[in-house]
């Protein structure tokens, strides 16, 4: 073990915090060096390899848009750390580190050499990229570079901070700066090969939010007239069902994001910037931890929910709530708490589905206003923009 990586897992078992590290396809070396050093106990809570796309798909609660993706190590990440959280680890002390890397193989590669470790904590989401030149380390080489990555990531997230230093301040080929002292690690990288770092430090309403001190975070006035989504990205379909649907029911529209989600992790605090950026300072937007329509009837009783026939079909469906009769009764407490649902038609793949061409059970019907195919139709995406490489 070099020198470096001795004294910067030292700095690592000597710190309050510990950890979960999900690791696939790199940086494996990093958990036998954890190891190698006396106090591992003191750090490591748990380590998974999720290597095969299924295992990776089901560490994750669902398939990522891309494999080796800096938003697929972040999202490891995050459910690192709310494994962590599960260990009994406290919040504060919590960290989770994801890894995804696609690195020189036995066989020619036709695509680039590249990692991402990312970093969770209760305060911060963080995320080193790089682009690795081909044919100029071995295996082991690149392999020993990323393992130097999550070590580091795991001590941004572990070690206390010097007051007033940045952790991703970059000096020379360094990206961990001064929160290491002089135990940081070293990277041996080319001149061109550049390391790219993103670091958010969650807003307190958001930190609460994530760990579910508070169940929503308004930002803007209140009204009636609420639009679910993802946001990811905002497009024009988007635009205009807030627009159609302020003039049909004269107020105005909050967007509202969910940072929980049926069959993916939790948005990071990247995520959450990044799509609150979309939108204008005078648009309300809500973040809230309801990822079902009868969390939000319960966070907004008496809201109209704006939605696409996609989305009015899933709602119906009885397999997200178990069976028929667990189905009826959430749309039943849906009613109950005079809630109703604008409709948009979408294209589903099959052709414009309206209202009308849904199978839905009758109580779920009766709550639902739709909007005519001639005041709205547009055949945009977020799957498709995202999947273009414009998001």
């Amino acid at each position: 073990m070099a020198n470096d990586i001795q004294k910067l897992v030292e700095v690592i078992h000597g710190s309050p915090g510990r950890l979960v590290a999900a690791l696939s396809g790199g940086g494996t070396r990093a958990l036998a060096e954890l190891l190698e050093v006396p106090g591992a106990s003191r750090t490591l809570l748990e380590a998974v390899i999720p290597y095969c796309e299924t295992a990776i798909t089901r560490w994750l609660g669902g398939r990522p848009d891309r494999f080796c993706a800096a938003r697929t190590a972040r999202a490891m990440a995050m459910v690192a750390f709310h494994r962590a959280r599960e260990l009994g680890e406290e919040p504060e002390f919590a960290a989770g580190v994801g890894c995804t890397a696609s690195l020189a193989t036995d066989r020619p590669k036709r695509g680039e050499h590249r990692a991402h470790v990312a970093l969770q904590t209760a305060g911060r989401t963080s995320c080193w990229s790089v682009t690795l030149e081909k044919g100029r380390r071995s295996r082991q080489e690149e392999e020993e570079l990323v393992s130097r990555l999550v070590l580091g990531a795991a001590a941004v997230g572990l070690v206390p901070s010097r007051k007033g230093v940045s952790p991703l301040e970059p000096r020379g080929a360094d990206p961990f700066s001064d929160r290491l002292s002089e135990s940081r690690p070293t990277l041996d990288l080319a001149e061109h090969e550049e390391l790219e770092t993103s670091d958010v430090v969650a807003e307190p309403a958001w930190k609460d939010l994530l760990l579910g001190t508070v169940d929503v975070v308004r930002r803007g006035d209140a009204t009636s007239a609420v639009f679910p989504g993802a946001f990811n990205p905002l497009h024009l379909g988007h635009r205009h069902m807030i627009e159609v649907a302020r003039e049909m029911l004269g107020m105005p529209v909050a967007l509202e994001i969910s940072i929980e989600n049926v069959d993916k992790p939790p948005l990071d605090y990247y995520e959450i910037n990044r799509r609150l950026g979309q939108f204008a300072e005078d648009q309300p937007v809500w973040l809230s931890r309801a990822a079902t329509f009868v969390e939000k009837s319960r966070l907004y009783p008496g809201s109209t929910f704006l939605v696409g026939t996609d989305t009015l079909r899933r709602i119906a469906e009885p397999r997200y709530y178990g069976d028929d009769a667990a189905c009826r009764a959430a749309v039943e407490k849906i009613a109950r708490r005079g809630c109703r649902f604008l409709v948009f038609g979408r294209n589903l793949g099959t052709g414009f589905i309206r209202l009308g061409d849904l199978d839905l059970p009758e109580q779920l019907r009766a709550i639902c206003r739709e909007i005519p195919a001639e005041r709205f139709r547009e055949d945009v995406s977020s799957t498709s923009l995202r999947r273009a490489g414009k998001w």
